[in-house]
């Protein structure tokens, strides 16, 4: 067997260095005093831990069957090799699929390791009641948030003209915050009866969200010559000019042609903070999205890097149900638009997992 699993044996011993390098850095005074180094060390750490205990299981199980083959094989005390025995038939039946489970764990660890992602929300088809659905979906991954303890911080914010919302772009950190998002990129439809409707009649809108993964260390760089940079005043609903000082910050990708607004906040300096978060996670998340690409198409077909424009869930109000169309099961419409979505991403994620497992 473990001839047959040596590059994944090999992979998990890696692994389980780093776990054993990240426990002893949260022992570390210096690192104890940093609390955001210890939240980054302790999600990374988390990350690891059951794909590593899982694989000590293992490894342990294979101790005792090599310790119990050799007891059979001196044949010395007679009795002893009949326990010996008798526990090696129970051994094997037990590392029959642990390393199996093992693998399940590590092909989704780089996934709960990333403890921070950008969500963008924004109104699709169907005007007004395009918008008050994006405030809707907005609700909704609130209330999972909260259930999940994450910390949301609004970036961009830009109200509907009859409720709900133009646009949204937040961060959002926390303990497997992008396996909890990360299924959620794509076109979010809706069948309803607008509360505009006079005559009853269901309509039919879209929101559109993208979750972009925000690794702690990028692998790209953004040099300031990349970069155009336009610092104006903020604009309202209608375009006009909400204050008199520049504070709003425009900043264009000129390789990518890739481009930021940011005028949530009345300080410069905040904006361009924020416009250059955001500026990276999109830049990094074009260039993961082509490396997966060239890599195995299927590999990032579930989670939402790359599936914008591919509608990814229909509600449908008139059957109190919800179908993602990934999966081959619908949902309760009040319990998932409650933030109740844990047993609906969990389904996604193993249903992920099981194209991973067969890629390796």
């Amino acid at each position: 067997m473990a001839d047959e699993h040596a590059n994944l044996i090999g992979k998990l011993r890696e692994l389980a260095v780093q776990f054993d390098e990240l426990s002893e850095q949260l022992n570390d005074p210096a690192v104890v005093s940093d609390h955001k180094k210890v939240m980054q060390i302790s999600v990374k750490r988390k990350a690891l831990e059951d794909v590593v205990v899982k694989f000590r299981e293992w490894e342990n199980a294979m101790k005792q069957i090599a310790e119990n083959e050799e007891i059979v094989e001196e044949g010395e005390d007679a009795e002893l090799v009949e326990l010996a025995e008798m526990e090696l038939e129970e051994l094997r039946e037990q590392v029959d699929g642990m390393l199996e489970g093992v693998a399940n764990e590590l092909v989704t660890a780089d996934d709960k390791a990333v403890g921070s992602v950008i969500m963008e929300i924004r109104p699709g088809a169907g005007g007004d009641e395009a918008a008050i659905w994006a405030g809707d979906l907005w609700e909704m991954y609130q209330k999972w948030a909260t259930k999940k303890r994450w910390k949301i911080e609004l970036m961009d914010f830009s109200g509907g003209d009859m409720g709900g919302l133009k646009g949204l772009t937040a961060n959002v950190t926390g303990d497997g915050v992008w396996q909890g998002l990360g299924y959620e990129g794509g076109v979010h439809c809706v069948k309803r009866v607008p509360a505009t409707e006079t005559q009853g009649r269901v309509h039919t809108s879209t929101a559109t969200v993208a979750v972009l993964p925000e690794p702690e260390e990028l692998e790209i760089e953004i040099p300031d010559s990349d970069v155009d940079i336009h610092v104006t005043t903020a604009t309202g609903p209608g375009g006009q000019n909400v204050n008199k000082v520049a504070t709003a910050v425009h900043m264009i990708h000129k390789p990518t042609g890739i481009e930021v607004r940011m005028q949530e906040s009345k300080s410069q300096a905040q904006n361009k903070q924020k416009a250059w978060q955001l500026l990276r996670a999109r830049v990094h998340d074009l260039y993961q999205r082509e490396k997966d690409k060239e890599r195995a198409e299927e590999r990032a077909s579930m989670i939402g890097t790359g599936g914008r424009s591919e509608r990814v869930r229909t509600y449908r109000y008139k059957d109190n149900m919800v179908v993602d169309h990934r999966l081959s099961k619908s949902y309760n419409l009040q319990s998932i638009l409650a933030g109740e979505l844990e047993d609906m991403i969990d389904s996604l994620i193993a249903e992920d997992r099981a194209k991973r497992l067969a890629a390796l």
